[in-house]
């Protein structure tokens, strides 16, 4: 009975795929080109990296304050700075009043210990449950930095509080520059980028932050708690540093602030997004672009899928065609580096998880891929090049779009494309390939024709087991919508028994795609039980938990890096003001 298996998977596995139903290569669509052109050294790319120039500003500013302050320590003028102060705090004492004292008291509340601390938990707490992680991080960085900087300064400058002016508010330490003011600029500052979306809110914001700085300056100068210089050297270092953090490490473009439903792998290509598609793919595809569009955004969760309207070739019957975009951000590599290490933690290391390290990796190895299949006769988009939208930090990959096509999951399903689907397997497998994410949304059927897509995390000369998943995952999404006993009839045509059971032997929940998943509960079906029932025999399930050293060594990590991020939340609210 062995040899008679073993035989019968020879002659299965010999047969060619064109004679079991491969499904036919797709034409490349016929779109016009136009000349392309060079960026020349030293131009900006299409979506250039840039600071704003009210960051420049500030950024400016704060270097011309620092260098004034230098001077003033080394040259030891300071005696004369402490004169210019006391006319000015002498000045507005004399207009002090009961009335006055009280509404200065309330004003300058923002900058007691208590209300600090209320705005940063109210910061953490919002940034945590909307699972915005990077701007946490650069929210806890840049708030660590300022406090003990400040402090530092401050104990190295020694520079008492004001003289011959009666000091009618709180105080502690010295003066110069002054920690309330410093810590308050930049916690509203903070909050301002990641808690305001980008646009006319965000503008309001600016100007409710420079509101709330000027009563807490007023307040302080009018209770002589601080010299006016200390003020505005500290609203001045307070503002530049949270704002060159956000900017240059949470860019709007890739890091937006929004709280709409959505996934943050998607990007907003409006504006000056899609201004700068569109002249990339005409600069270096030649490809003239007139509308730039989301699309099947519910199936992808790691990219920006685009359709992106274009000039059809002069020769066809219509004026305009489709191309499909997809469009890979710094975003997409953090998200994927951080899903990696989730799933080593919990699962162990599977194949081929380790994370890239640069959006630039990422898009060349799919394409590289797409094209490997292409010219492999599978039934893949026709690829179309690469665009650089920013770099390494942007990038659009380019296929052909298919046009009119449904997803498998909504689509009639008969033999001819039950065959295909298996053919696709089958000759992964001659090509040894795995696809690695076979599920309904990278299946798409039209007029009788499958088509497989997103290749993203396709891998070159997989383990056996990978392989084995692949064909379980492809006969559960074709069985959605026919039923078990008819794919594996079908299956048997392309693979044997014992293949097919070490396909199930492979596969169980964690190894099928979540959209998969999501759909055969949706259906109250075991379609895994249901196939396992049609086989003769069964296998042994392979194991998936797999403890390695590495996987010791990042738990130990994890939990260090847990701790030290506690003590830098405890140390920054414990810090005395």
């Amino acid at each position: 009975m062995a040899a008679a298996t073993h035989a019968a998977a020879g002659r299965v596995s010999g047969a060619s795929t064109s004679e079991l139903g491969a499904a036919p290569r797709p034409a490349p669509p016929a779109i016009q080109r136009v000349r392309r052109r060079r960026r020349p050294s030293g131009e900006a790319p299409p979506l250039p990296r840039h600071l704003a120039t009210s960051g420049k500003l500030w950024l400016a500013l704060s270097g011309v304050v620092l260098a004034v302050w230098a001077v003033v320590f080394v040259t030891d003028s300071i005696a004369y700075v402490d004169v210019a102060d006391t006319r000015i705090l002498q000045a507005v004492a004399e207009v002090r009043s009961d009335p006055l004292t009280q509404v200065a008291e309330v004003a300058g509340g923002l900058a007691t210990s208590g209300a600090i601390h209320v705005i940063w938990l109210v910061n953490l707490v919002v940034l945590v449950l909307v699972r915005r992680w990077r701007h946490l991080f650069v929210w806890l960085v840049t708030g660590l930095v300022v406090v003990n900087l400040t402090a530092v300064a401050a104990a190295m400058l020694q520079r008492p509080r004001p003289f011959e002016v009666e000091i009618i508010g709180r105080w502690s330490g010295f003066s110069m520059p002054s920690l309330p003011v410093t810590v308050l600029a930049t916690f509203l500052v903070s909050t301002l980028y990641a808690l305001v979306p980008a646009g006319r809110p965000r503008e309001i914001g600016k100007w409710v932050v420079c509101a709330l700085l000027a009563a807490t300056a007023a307040s302080r100068l009018y209770l002589a708690q601080d010299h006016p210089t200390d003020v505005v050297t500290s609203v001045v270092l307070g503002v530049a540093v949270p704002l060159a953090a956000f900017r240059l490490l949470t860019p709007n473009e890739v890091y937006p602030v929004r709280y709409r439903r959505g996934r943050p792998a998607h990007l907003d290509v409006t504006g000056a997004r899609g201004a700068a598609i569109v002249r990339a793919l005409q600069d270096q595809l030649g490809v003239v672009a007139t509308k730039v569009a989301p699309f099947a955004l519910s199936g992808s969760g790691g990219s920006t899928p685009l359709r992106i309207t274009v000039r059809a070739h002069p020769s066809a019957a219509a004026e305009e065609s489709c191309v499909f975009g997809k469009l890979y951000a710094a975003t997409h590599v953090h998200s994927d580096r951080w899903y990696k290490l989730g799933r080593t933690l919990l699962y162990g290391r599977l194949e081929d998880e380790k994370p890239y390290h640069s959006v630039r990796r990422l898009v060349q190895y799919e394409d590289y891929v797409l094209r490997v299949l292409w010219d492999a006769g599978l039934p893949v988009p026709h690829p179309m090049g690469i665009v650089e939208i920013t770099p390494e930090r942007e990038y659009l990959l380019v296929a052909e779009f298919v046009q009119d096509a449904v997803e498998i999951g909504d689509a009639e399903i008969d033999d001819a494309i039950i065959d295909q689907g298996l053919s696709v397997v089958r000759r992964l497998w001659e090509i040894g390939m795995a696809h690695r994410d076979i599920k309904p949304a990278n299946l798409l059927v039209r007029d009788g024709t499958l088509f497989l897509i997103d290749p993203a995390f396709a891998e070159v000369r997989p383990s056996p087991w990978r392989q084995a998943v692949d064909l379980a995952n492809m006969m559960l999404v074709l069985a959605l919508r026919t039923d078990a006993a008819r794919v594996y009839a079908r299956a048997r045509k392309q693979f044997s028994d014992e293949e097919i059971a070490e396909a199930f032997a492979a596969t169980r929940g964690l190894t099928m795609p979540s959209q998969l998943r999501r759909m055969i509960r949706a259906q109250g079906r075991d379609l895994h039980g249901e196939f396992l029932a049609l086989l003769p025999y069964q296998l042994p399930p392979v194991p998936i938990q797999r403890w390695t050293l590495r996987r010791v060594g990042l738990s130990l990590i994890t939990v260090a890096g847990l701790a030290l991020a506690v003590a830098v939340g405890v140390d920054l609210v414990g810090s005395p003001l």
